[in-house]
């Protein structure tokens, strides 16, 4: 597994986490990090990511439902919930991670961690989010200011 794939897994772990026990980022973080045996540029790479998300779960999730309206946001696991948080938090945030390689990894998470299903669903939703970027931008930042 490529190392920022692994970094990624870690990050997801957490968030899981953080979703499901409410436990404080820090601690999670804490307890994450010490368990894995990686870099320090990877151990700030899943900082970044998990203290990136948290803060802004609910504007994400806004972003996931407008693209995924089948799928009501309760009715998606946690796990994949958390894949495409990340994912969409990478390109809408930090965005100098090329898309087809942020759909890639998520969906390579989803492999990982999520249901046989699991993959395909993200893979078609995160695809439907890079085919309005600009909108998906525009959303995160406003829902920011709300």
């Amino acid at each position: 597994m490529k190392a920022r794939t692994r970094a990624r897994g870690v990050a997801l772990q957490a968030l899981y986490e953080i979703d499901i026990a409410n436990h404080p980022i820090g601690k999670v973080l804490e307890n994450r990090l010490e368990e894995e045996n990686i870099n320090d540029e990877l151990r700030d790479f899943i900082r970044q990511i998990v203290v990136g998300v948290v803060p802004i779960r609910e504007e994400l999730d806004y972003v996931i439902s407008k693209y995924a309206p089948d799928w009501p946001l309760e009715q998606i696991a946690t796990i994949d919930r958390n894949i495409m948080r990340v994912a969409v938090w990478e390109m809408a945030v930090i965005g100098d991670t090329p898309i087809k390689v942020i759909i890639n990894e998520a969906v390579e998470l989803a492999k990982l961690y999520g249901s046989d299903s699991a993959p395909r669903f993200i893979n078609g939703v995160l695809g439907s989010l890079a085919d309005h970027q600009n909108e998906v931008n525009q959303a995160i930042a406003s829902q920011k200011k709300e």
